[in-house]
């Protein structure tokens, strides 16, 4: 029976995002929660082989107790379960420290029910890193396939999985051994509505809360700040650039108008030269 696993997070509407000018750091007082975008679509196409195929899809996630409303969404698109990792020791983690916790979270329910596919959404809005998903395919050693816009075939008996590749250049079509972790574009799957057996679930539905020493027993020197090498220097908000200096042709004959850009080209860098 096929056994999908996505991997998602909850982050804040970046419509609504602000810059605390004094720390650098994000303004999450008063900015609403939501799914990040990219898992959704992962979620959405592993709700589509479910109803192909039969299955059962997890969906985990690691983050503060209110996390656990991107898990019932999740079981409202589809989901059979969710699994919460919550710890105060989690806090702080960069994409080094946060890929060890999924993957060895992603270990331990693989051994108890193996897992076919593993996906992630591209990146997420928050960070935009696309790090954390090949971070855990490395710590497991299963296949990594990025930038997945259309899954084509799933075969158990000979375990792989037939998929589309986004490049600058053109779409790839690659064949993998199962299990396989890929990451997802928007363009996998569309969001679906919710059926009302789903949508009642998710409304009583309490995902699995696992901390940092149950079921498994993490390292506690690579978990959050303890376990991030990362370091942010500082954060702002991008200088505002002003318009280039307009000249238009309409009101001047040619030569004197080329005359204009070049004495522009010698005195400023920017020049939006509209012909009429």
């Amino acid at each position: 029976m096929l056994h999908i696993l996505v991997s998602i997070k909850q982050v804040p509407d970046t419509t609504n995002i602000r810059i605390d000018p004094e720390t650098g750091s994000l303004i999450r007082t008063g900015v609403p929660a939501i799914l990040n975008p990219y898992d959704a679509h992962a979620v959405a196409v592993a709700a589509e082989w479910k109803h192909k195929m039969g299955g059962h899809i997890t969906t985990l996630t690691m983050g503060p107790p209110a996390a656990e409303a991107a898990l019932q969404e999740c079981v409202e698109m589809g989901a059979d379960r969710g699994i919460l990792l919550s710890d105060r020791k989690f806090a702080g983690a960069d994409t080094l420290a946060t890929s060890y916790v999924l993957a060895e979270a992603i270990r331990e329910i693989h051994n108890n029910n193996p897992l076919d596919l593993i996906l992630f959404g591209k990146q997420a809005i928050d960070g935009d890193t696309a790090q954390v998903g090949p971070g855990v395919a490395m710590r497991l050693g299963f296949p990594l396939i990025t930038y997945v816009v259309g899954i084509r075939e799933i075969n158990l008996e000979e375990h792989y999985v037939i998929v589309e590749r986004k490049t600058e250049a053109s779409i790839e079509i690659i064949k993998s051994k199962l299990p396989a972790v890929l990451t997802a574009e928007k363009e996998i799957a569309d969001i679906p509505y919710a059926s009302l057996p789903d949508l009642i679930k998710s409304l009583r539905y309490q995902p699995e809360v696992w901390s940092a020493q149950e079921p498994v027993q993490f390292d506690d020197t690579r978990l959050g700040l303890k376990g991030s090498p990362t370091q942010v220097a500082k954060t702002g908000t991008p200088e505002l650039h002003h318009p280039g200096k307009t000249i238009n042709t309409t009101d001047k004959d040619i030569q004197e108008a080329v005359n204009e850009v070049w004495d522009e080209i010698f005195s400023s860098p920017k020049l939006a030269l509209v012909k009429g």
